[in-house]
Protein backbone atom coordinates (compact mmCIF):
# COMPACT_ATOMS: atom_id res chain seq x y z
CA UNK A 1 0.00 0.00 0.00
CA UNK A 2 1.42 3.71 -1.04
CA UNK A 3 0.58 6.41 1.03
CA UNK A 4 0.81 9.67 0.07
CA UNK A 5 1.58 12.97 2.18
CA UNK A 6 2.04 16.36 1.06
CA UNK A 7 5.44 17.91 2.52
CA UNK A 8 4.96 20.34 5.58
CA UNK A 9 7.49 19.47 7.91
CA UNK A 10 11.46 20.30 8.13
CA UNK A 11 12.08 16.43 8.33
CA UNK A 12 9.50 16.21 5.38
CA UNK A 13 11.80 18.71 3.30
CA UNK A 14 15.13 16.82 4.20
CA UNK A 15 13.02 13.64 3.19
CA UNK A 16 11.71 15.18 -0.39
CA UNK A 17 15.57 16.47 -1.31
CA UNK A 18 17.46 13.33 -0.21
CA UNK A 19 15.39 10.91 -2.01
CA UNK A 20 17.26 11.25 -5.12
CA UNK A 21 20.30 10.71 -3.96
CA UNK A 22 19.39 7.28 -2.15
CA UNK A 23 17.65 6.68 -5.74
CA UNK A 24 20.82 7.09 -7.47
CA UNK A 25 23.89 6.24 -5.11
CA UNK A 26 26.64 4.57 -7.17
CA UNK A 27 25.12 5.83 -10.78
CA UNK A 28 27.67 7.97 -13.11
CA UNK A 29 25.13 9.82 -14.56
CA UNK A 30 23.33 11.28 -12.10
CA UNK A 31 24.39 14.75 -11.66
CA UNK A 32 22.17 16.32 -8.29
CA UNK A 33 20.92 19.48 -7.89
CA UNK A 34 22.68 22.02 -5.55
CA UNK A 35 21.25 21.29 -1.92
CA UNK A 36 21.13 25.06 -1.10
CA UNK A 37 19.57 25.47 -3.95
CA UNK A 38 16.87 23.12 -3.03
CA UNK A 39 16.17 24.15 0.22
CA UNK A 40 15.42 27.54 -1.32
CA UNK A 41 12.15 26.75 -3.02
CA UNK A 42 10.58 25.65 0.05
CA UNK A 43 10.63 29.40 1.41
CA UNK A 44 7.67 31.65 1.01
CA UNK A 45 10.12 34.09 0.11
CA UNK A 46 11.51 32.53 -3.19
CA UNK A 47 11.07 34.59 -6.17
CA UNK A 48 9.02 32.22 -8.02
CA UNK A 49 6.80 31.15 -5.16
CA UNK A 50 4.94 34.93 -5.14
CA UNK A 51 3.87 34.09 -8.60
CA UNK A 52 3.38 30.84 -8.62
CA UNK A 53 1.14 27.92 -6.82
CA UNK A 54 3.11 24.99 -5.47
CA UNK A 55 3.19 21.65 -3.93
CA UNK A 56 4.87 18.80 -2.84
CA UNK A 57 4.42 15.23 -2.19
CA UNK A 58 6.39 12.17 -0.63
CA UNK A 59 5.22 8.53 -1.43
CA UNK A 60 5.53 6.43 1.54
CA UNK A 61 5.45 2.29 1.42
CA UNK A 62 3.85 -0.30 4.00
CA UNK A 63 7.05 0.35 6.04
CA UNK A 64 6.78 4.44 6.12
CA UNK A 65 9.84 4.06 3.81
CA UNK A 66 10.24 7.17 0.83
CA UNK A 67 9.55 5.58 -2.34
CA UNK A 68 8.84 8.81 -4.44
CA UNK A 69 8.51 12.21 -4.87
CA UNK A 70 6.87 14.77 -6.86
CA UNK A 71 6.39 18.64 -7.43
CA UNK A 72 3.32 20.30 -8.86
CA UNK A 73 3.40 24.07 -10.39
CA UNK A 74 0.83 26.05 -11.56
CA UNK A 75 2.93 28.57 -13.40
CA UNK A 76 0.48 32.00 -13.38
CA UNK A 77 2.55 33.96 -15.29
CA UNK A 78 3.40 31.33 -18.14
CA UNK A 79 -0.50 30.45 -17.92
CA UNK A 80 -1.78 33.53 -18.76
CA UNK A 81 1.28 34.19 -21.66
CA UNK A 82 0.06 31.10 -23.28
CA UNK A 83 -3.64 31.32 -22.43
CA UNK A 84 -3.67 27.93 -20.71
CA UNK A 85 -4.27 26.14 -18.03
CA UNK A 86 -1.43 24.02 -16.90
CA UNK A 87 -0.23 22.83 -13.69
CA UNK A 88 3.31 21.31 -14.58
CA UNK A 89 5.38 18.19 -12.60
CA UNK A 90 8.80 18.81 -11.76
CA UNK A 91 11.06 16.52 -9.43
CA UNK A 92 9.17 13.19 -9.83
CA UNK A 93 11.55 10.71 -8.89
CA UNK A 94 10.36 7.22 -7.89
CA UNK A 95 11.32 3.24 -7.49
CA UNK A 96 9.88 1.38 -10.71
CA UNK A 97 6.43 0.84 -9.01
CA UNK A 98 3.78 2.16 -11.26
CA UNK A 99 1.27 1.86 -8.06
CA UNK A 100 3.72 4.94 -6.59
CA UNK A 101 4.00 6.87 -10.01
CA UNK A 102 -0.16 6.72 -10.35
CA UNK A 103 -0.58 8.21 -6.63
CA UNK A 104 2.09 10.61 -7.03
CA UNK A 105 0.22 11.67 -10.43
CA UNK A 106 -2.91 11.48 -8.77
CA UNK A 107 -2.18 13.66 -5.91
CA UNK A 108 -1.23 16.65 -8.40
CA UNK A 109 -3.86 16.14 -10.64
CA UNK A 110 -6.54 16.65 -7.90
CA UNK A 111 -4.48 19.47 -6.24
CA UNK A 112 -4.62 21.15 -9.83
CA UNK A 113 -8.18 20.49 -10.64
CA UNK A 114 -9.53 21.68 -7.32
CA UNK A 115 -7.85 25.22 -8.98
CA UNK A 116 -9.46 24.27 -11.95
CA UNK A 117 -6.43 23.69 -14.29
CA UNK A 118 -7.51 21.33 -17.18
CA UNK A 119 -4.09 20.16 -18.15
CA UNK A 120 -0.99 18.23 -16.64
CA UNK A 121 2.42 19.07 -17.71
CA UNK A 122 6.11 17.95 -17.54
CA UNK A 123 8.74 17.70 -16.27
CA UNK A 124 8.93 20.97 -16.70
CA UNK A 125 10.27 23.79 -13.74
CA UNK A 126 9.45 26.92 -12.35
CA UNK A 127 10.85 28.54 -16.24
CA UNK A 128 12.81 27.39 -19.63
CA UNK A 129 16.00 28.05 -17.49
CA UNK A 130 15.84 25.81 -15.44
CA UNK A 131 16.25 21.16 -15.90
CA UNK A 132 13.06 20.33 -17.61
CA UNK A 133 12.37 17.02 -20.25
CA UNK A 134 12.28 13.48 -19.28
CA UNK A 135 15.62 12.11 -20.51
CA UNK A 136 14.60 9.31 -22.90
CA UNK A 137 17.17 8.90 -25.10
CA UNK A 138 21.38 8.29 -23.59
CA UNK A 139 21.60 7.29 -20.63
CA UNK A 140 24.90 6.48 -20.74
CA UNK A 141 26.04 9.89 -21.32
CA UNK A 142 27.61 12.28 -19.41
CA UNK A 143 24.98 14.96 -18.30
CA UNK A 144 25.12 18.91 -18.13
CA UNK A 145 24.58 20.50 -14.32
CA UNK A 146 22.04 22.00 -15.89
CA UNK A 147 19.74 19.39 -17.05
CA UNK A 148 18.39 16.18 -15.41
CA UNK A 149 18.92 12.37 -15.31
CA UNK A 150 16.78 9.91 -14.96
CA UNK A 151 16.36 5.83 -15.02
CA UNK A 152 15.02 4.13 -18.35
CA UNK A 153 11.96 3.23 -16.38
CA UNK A 154 10.51 6.93 -15.77
CA UNK A 155 9.16 7.02 -19.33
CA UNK A 156 6.82 3.75 -18.88
CA UNK A 157 6.01 5.05 -15.17
CA UNK A 158 4.57 8.70 -17.34
CA UNK A 159 2.95 6.96 -19.75
CA UNK A 160 1.00 4.53 -17.87
CA UNK A 161 -0.84 7.16 -16.08
CA UNK A 162 -1.98 8.39 -19.76
CA UNK A 163 0.83 11.28 -20.17
CA UNK A 164 1.59 11.44 -24.01
CA UNK A 165 4.72 13.34 -26.10
CA UNK A 166 3.99 16.99 -25.98
CA UNK A 167 7.86 18.34 -27.49
CA UNK A 168 11.31 16.55 -27.54
CA UNK A 169 14.46 18.67 -27.17
CA UNK A 170 17.73 16.90 -28.51
CA UNK A 171 21.28 17.55 -26.98
CA UNK A 172 24.65 17.45 -28.74
CA UNK A 173 28.23 17.19 -28.24
CA UNK A 174 30.10 19.47 -30.68
CA UNK A 175 33.75 18.95 -31.75
CA UNK A 176 35.93 21.67 -34.12
CA UNK A 177 35.62 20.78 -37.61
CA UNK A 178 38.10 18.68 -38.95
CA UNK A 179 39.10 21.19 -41.22
CA UNK A 180 39.39 24.98 -40.36
CA UNK A 181 36.24 26.27 -41.81
CA UNK A 182 38.07 29.89 -43.03
CA UNK A 183 35.03 30.77 -44.93
CA UNK A 184 32.97 30.74 -42.32
CA UNK A 185 34.96 32.98 -40.07
CA UNK A 186 35.24 35.15 -43.26
CA UNK A 187 31.74 35.61 -43.79
CA UNK A 188 31.09 35.71 -40.12
CA UNK A 189 33.11 39.08 -40.14
CA UNK A 190 31.70 40.73 -42.96
CA UNK A 191 28.24 40.24 -41.69
CA UNK A 192 29.12 41.98 -38.72
CA UNK A 193 30.58 44.95 -40.35
CA UNK A 194 27.89 44.68 -42.65
CA UNK A 195 25.40 45.47 -39.91
CA UNK A 196 27.40 47.89 -37.60
CA UNK A 197 28.23 44.77 -34.92
CA UNK A 198 30.89 43.76 -32.66
CA UNK A 199 31.46 40.88 -31.14
CA UNK A 200 32.84 41.05 -27.25
CA UNK A 201 33.79 39.36 -24.15
CA UNK A 202 33.27 40.82 -20.89
CA UNK A 203 36.62 41.37 -19.31
CA UNK A 204 35.32 40.73 -15.50
CA UNK A 205 31.90 39.36 -14.00
CA UNK A 206 31.21 42.36 -12.37
CA UNK A 207 31.48 44.49 -15.32
CA UNK A 208 29.46 42.50 -17.49
CA UNK A 209 26.15 42.56 -14.30
CA UNK A 210 26.87 46.37 -13.98
CA UNK A 211 26.82 47.00 -18.07
CA UNK A 212 24.99 44.31 -19.60
CA UNK A 213 23.14 41.86 -16.91
CA UNK A 214 19.53 43.69 -17.88
CA UNK A 215 19.93 43.63 -21.69
CA UNK A 216 20.89 39.99 -21.74
CA UNK A 217 18.25 39.27 -19.47
CA UNK A 218 16.55 41.38 -21.82
CA UNK A 219 17.29 39.78 -24.79
CA UNK A 220 16.55 36.22 -23.76
CA UNK A 221 12.78 37.39 -23.44
CA UNK A 222 13.17 38.54 -26.65
CA UNK A 223 15.03 35.74 -28.13
CA UNK A 224 13.40 32.92 -26.04
CA UNK A 225 9.65 33.96 -25.90
CA UNK A 226 8.48 32.26 -28.53
CA UNK A 227 9.81 28.75 -27.62
CA UNK A 228 7.73 26.25 -25.71
CA UNK A 229 7.21 26.79 -22.03
CA UNK A 230 8.69 29.97 -21.86
CA UNK A 231 7.21 32.68 -19.40
CA UNK A 232 7.97 36.12 -18.74
CA UNK A 233 11.18 37.41 -16.07
CA UNK A 234 10.60 39.55 -13.47
CA UNK A 235 13.52 41.60 -12.07
CA UNK A 236 13.72 39.50 -8.61
CA UNK A 237 13.91 36.45 -11.10
CA UNK A 238 16.63 38.26 -12.99
CA UNK A 239 18.44 38.95 -9.99
CA UNK A 240 18.30 36.08 -8.53
CA UNK A 241 19.74 33.97 -11.45
CA UNK A 242 22.60 36.48 -12.01
CA UNK A 243 23.27 35.30 -8.30
CA UNK A 244 23.54 31.56 -9.22
CA UNK A 245 25.14 32.37 -12.85
CA UNK A 246 28.12 34.84 -12.10
CA UNK A 247 29.67 31.77 -9.57
CA UNK A 248 30.07 29.08 -12.61
CA UNK A 249 30.65 31.92 -15.63
CA UNK A 250 34.06 32.73 -16.63
CA UNK A 251 33.75 36.44 -18.18
CA UNK A 252 35.84 34.76 -21.62
CA UNK A 253 32.92 32.31 -21.92
CA UNK A 254 30.31 34.75 -21.99
CA UNK A 255 29.78 36.62 -25.85
CA UNK A 256 27.85 39.05 -26.42
CA UNK A 257 27.05 40.65 -29.77
CA UNK A 258 26.95 45.06 -29.55
CA UNK A 259 25.91 47.45 -31.98
CA UNK A 260 27.32 51.27 -32.53
CA UNK A 261 24.90 52.04 -29.78
CA UNK A 262 26.50 49.41 -27.25
CA UNK A 263 22.82 47.73 -27.45
CA UNK A 264 22.91 43.80 -27.22
CA UNK A 265 22.22 42.36 -29.92
CA UNK A 266 23.09 38.76 -29.45
CA UNK A 267 24.72 36.56 -27.08
CA UNK A 268 26.45 32.91 -26.30
CA UNK A 269 26.65 31.58 -22.65
CA UNK A 270 28.91 28.97 -21.35
CA UNK A 271 29.92 27.47 -18.37
CA UNK A 272 32.48 24.85 -17.74
CA UNK A 273 31.54 21.87 -17.08
CA UNK A 274 31.03 21.01 -13.22
CA UNK A 275 28.97 17.35 -13.43
CA UNK A 276 31.51 15.53 -12.07
CA UNK A 277 32.19 18.06 -9.28
CA UNK A 278 29.40 18.29 -7.97
CA UNK A 279 28.15 14.49 -8.47
CA UNK A 280 31.03 14.15 -6.38
CA UNK A 281 29.84 16.08 -3.40
CA UNK A 282 26.18 15.04 -3.48
CA UNK A 283 25.78 18.48 -4.37
CA UNK A 284 27.14 20.30 -0.86
CA UNK A 285 29.16 22.97 -0.57
CA UNK A 286 32.33 21.84 1.13
CA UNK A 287 35.76 22.72 1.30
CA UNK A 288 36.67 19.74 -1.01
CA UNK A 289 33.72 21.12 -3.14
CA UNK A 290 35.25 24.57 -3.51
CA UNK A 291 38.61 23.34 -4.00
CA UNK A 292 37.78 21.30 -6.96
CA UNK A 293 34.97 23.16 -8.22
CA UNK A 294 37.70 26.12 -8.60
CA UNK A 295 40.13 23.78 -10.23
CA UNK A 296 37.47 22.81 -12.63
CA UNK A 297 36.43 26.26 -13.60
CA UNK A 298 39.99 27.56 -14.28
CA UNK A 299 40.69 24.75 -16.18
CA UNK A 300 37.47 22.82 -18.01
CA UNK A 301 38.49 20.35 -20.74
CA UNK A 302 34.09 20.68 -21.56
CA UNK A 303 31.99 23.68 -21.79
CA UNK A 304 27.93 23.13 -21.49
CA UNK A 305 27.03 26.06 -24.11
CA UNK A 306 23.91 26.74 -21.69
CA UNK A 307 22.09 29.74 -23.83
CA UNK A 308 22.77 31.27 -27.38
CA UNK A 309 20.24 34.11 -29.17
CA UNK A 310 20.38 36.47 -31.60
CA UNK A 311 17.61 39.61 -32.09
CA UNK A 312 14.71 38.33 -33.71
CA UNK A 313 15.86 40.77 -36.53
CA UNK A 314 18.95 39.18 -37.58
CA UNK A 315 18.01 36.40 -37.19
CA UNK A 316 17.27 35.99 -41.17
CA UNK A 317 20.75 38.45 -41.88
CA UNK A 318 23.13 35.87 -40.96
CA UNK A 319 24.53 37.17 -38.07
CA UNK A 320 23.93 34.16 -36.13
CA UNK A 321 26.24 32.28 -38.66
CA UNK A 322 29.04 35.12 -37.16
CA UNK A 323 28.28 33.83 -33.68
CA UNK A 324 28.79 30.47 -34.33
CA UNK A 325 32.04 30.95 -36.34
CA UNK A 326 33.37 32.53 -33.41
CA UNK A 327 32.11 30.08 -30.94
CA UNK A 328 34.20 27.06 -33.56
CA UNK A 329 36.98 29.53 -33.34
CA UNK A 330 37.11 29.52 -29.45
CA UNK A 331 36.85 25.80 -29.27
CA UNK A 332 39.57 25.29 -31.49
CA UNK A 333 41.78 28.34 -30.00
CA UNK A 334 41.14 27.35 -26.25
CA UNK A 335 41.67 23.45 -26.57
CA UNK A 336 38.39 22.10 -25.06
CA UNK A 337 37.55 19.01 -25.62
CA UNK A 338 34.19 19.56 -26.92
CA UNK A 339 30.87 21.61 -25.93
CA UNK A 340 27.84 20.28 -24.60
CA UNK A 341 24.76 21.36 -26.02
CA UNK A 342 21.73 21.92 -23.52
CA UNK A 343 17.84 21.23 -24.93
CA UNK A 344 17.62 22.64 -28.24
CA UNK A 345 13.52 21.90 -29.62
CA UNK A 346 13.03 19.22 -32.44
CA UNK A 347 11.48 21.59 -34.68
CA UNK A 348 13.79 25.01 -33.85
CA UNK A 349 15.27 23.96 -37.36
CA UNK A 350 17.07 27.79 -37.27
CA UNK A 351 19.23 26.61 -34.20
CA UNK A 352 19.37 22.62 -35.31
CA UNK A 353 20.70 23.88 -38.77
CA UNK A 354 23.70 26.14 -37.30
CA UNK A 355 25.01 22.89 -35.68
CA UNK A 356 26.04 21.71 -38.99
CA UNK A 357 29.32 24.17 -38.47
CA UNK A 358 30.89 21.73 -35.84
CA UNK A 359 31.49 18.07 -36.12
CA UNK A 360 28.62 17.24 -33.53
CA UNK A 361 26.93 13.87 -32.64
CA UNK A 362 23.40 13.93 -31.36
CA UNK A 363 23.87 11.96 -27.49
CA UNK A 364 20.38 13.01 -25.99
CA UNK A 365 16.91 13.36 -26.41
CA UNK A 366 14.37 14.80 -23.35
CA UNK A 367 10.62 14.71 -23.60
CA UNK A 368 7.86 16.86 -22.03
CA UNK A 369 4.63 15.02 -21.77
CA UNK A 370 0.61 16.32 -21.57
CA UNK A 371 -2.57 15.03 -20.59
CA UNK A 372 -5.70 16.28 -20.15
CA UNK A 373 -7.48 16.12 -16.42
CA UNK A 374 -10.93 15.15 -16.57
Amino acid sequence: MVVIREVKTSKEIRDFNNFPLKLYKGNDYFVPMMQSGEKAIFKKNYPFNKICETVFYLAYDENNKVVGRIQGIIQTPANEKWGQSRVRFTRFDAVNDKEVSRALFSAVEKWAKAKGMTEFVGPLGYSDLEREGLLIEGFNEPQTYEEQYNYDYYQSLIEDYGFEKDVDWVEHKLYPPKEKNEKLLRVSNMMLNRFGLTIIQPKTIKSFINDYSQAFFDMIERTYSRLYGTMPLNDEIVNNYIKDFKLLVRPKDILLIIDKENKVQGFALLFASISDVVRESNGKITLPFIIRFLKVKKNPKVLDLGLIGIAPEYESRGVATAMIGLLVDYLESAGFDHLETNLMLENNHHILNLMKHFDKVQNKRRRCFKKEIK
